[in-house]
């Protein structure tokens, strides 16, 4: 049974509180909401927020983080995007969304197409901060043109805006997100790689009842090393989930997902690929230093990249920095209280080289100061590309329907750990 329930700033700032059981007496309240000894507290981390439920009881702390992932899914679906902003914006409608999910500390349902029954406040939408770029996304069936890209806020907009629309346009999205962790060493040699990866929809139908999504993967893709066939260049994966509501009587045979997508995210799949990365790693590290005047000599090779981003620590008591960066759209700046040196680079295209020479003066440098330079940590994104190489083949709904919405398919792979050893 859940006591209370908050969503947080990243800074600790109550957003949203709720106490889910009422009392008669306001010192049993004081007591409930300050006392640490009798509480259990549990929570989450999404989208910059931390979303957290206190109990007396002691209740299975997994179902406890389900909820809360569900209702930071809900929240999303329902506010158009999930953030601090979004939050404060439309905390009647978060309020709304609890009274109707949990009763007197009991979960009665996160479903979004029954809660959509009973909402009445209209969500306030706001352009949100989206760590994936939509304007690569194409058109499912067509190449990318400028003329068939999705808007940058298309995927982020409210199921539900104002009575007697719905929401917009009749789409649906397809993601295919891939976390890539990665550990190469000082000679360039590939330590360690890991890829966690999901397939994500995301459905803006009006009405989903009786429809049926079929999407189809691969042919060639195999789960583990035992389903490895002949010597063609199959894709591969060391184990995957899928959703509950997934259909996988075509799976084996077919590679084919069939699912009854309701309105709102959800992720019918989840893959993981380890110590082995069927690519080449997307960047290349050359780096130099000389001794007698603290020089970092780095360049890089990679696909095309967004929002690069290179830390490389400095001994302590670095005091300034000079630089010559390669390109007028690189930045770069010294941060002494993080002994770290940032260089920022915005877009990176496929292929190309980029340098930078840093001078960092450092006071009474000695041998023993040197050993605090390195390794290199890297955040990247890499839109259009999997470093698996999972592709969706087709995404069909049956039956179809005249003026059948439109369906998007969208690649990303970013960086969750990506360490260079110097």
């Amino acid at each position: 049974m859940i006591s209370q329930i908050f969503i947080l700033s990243s800074k600790g700032d109550h957003l949203i509180y709720k106490d889910c059981i009422l009392y008669n007496w306001l010192t049993d309240v004081l007591v409930r909401c300050y006392s640490h000894k009798d509480l259990h507290f549990i929570h989450v981390r999404q989208g910059g927020l931390y979303w957290v439920a206190s109990t007396k009881t002691n209740p299975s702390p997994f179902t406890i983080i389900e909820f809360l992932n569900r209702l930071a899914a809900l929240t999303k679906d329902y506010c158009g995007s999930l953030s601090e902003k979004s939050v404060r914006m439309n905390f009647a409608l978060i309020y709304e969304l609890l009274d109707e999910m949990v009763d007197f500390g009991y979960i009665q349902t996160t479903s979004t197409d029954i809660l959509k029954n009973f909402i009445q406040t209209e969500a306030v939408s706001s352009k949100p901060f989206s760590l994936f770029d939509l304007s690569n996304v194409g058109l499912f069936g067509a190449e990318t043109q400028q003329s068939k890209v999705a808007p940058s806020v298309a995927a982020s907009r409210p199921i539900m805006s104002s009575r007697g629309e719905q929401g917009g346009k009749n789409e649906i999205f397809v993601d295919v997100i891939e976390r890539l962790s990665v550990v190469i060493g000082s000679k360039g040699v590939l330590m360690k790689s890991d890829i966690q990866g999901e397939i994500r929809i995301k459905c803006f139908l009006p009405t989903t009842s009786g429809e049926l999504m079929r999407i189809g993967l691969n042919e060639e893709l195999s789960i583990g090393k035992s389903q490895l066939k002949g010597y063609s260049s199959a894709v591969r994966v060391d184990e995957c989930r899928f959703h509950q509501a997934v259909k996988l009587d075509e799976f084996d045979t077919f590679r084919i997902l069939k699912v009854c997508p309701s309105q709102g995210e959800q992720t019918v799949m989840q893959y993981q690929l380890c110590d082995e990365l069927p690519c080449a790693p997307p960047f290349q590290l050359f780096p130099s230093y000389i001794v007698t005047s603290q020089l970092l000599f780095c360049t890089f090779s990679c696909s095309t990249a967004l929002n690069v981003s290179i830390t490389v620590p400095v001994p302590k008591g670095s005091v300034s920095m000079s630089q010559e960066l390669s390109s007028p759209d690189q930045t770069a700046e010294l941060q002494p209280k993080n002994k770290a040196l940032l260089w920022e680079i915005p877009r990176f295209p496929g292929g190309a080289q980029l340098s930078a020479l840093f001078k960092v003066d450092v006071p009474g440098l000695s041998s023993a100061s040197l050993l605090e330079v390195g390794p290199v940590s890297m955040s990247f994104e890499l839109p259009k590309q999997t470093c698996t190489g999972l592709q969706i083949r087709f995404l069909r709904l049956a039956p179809t329907q005249t003026g059948l919405s439109q369906r998007w398919v969208r690649y990303v792979t970013h960086s969750d750990s990506y360490t260079i050893r110097i």
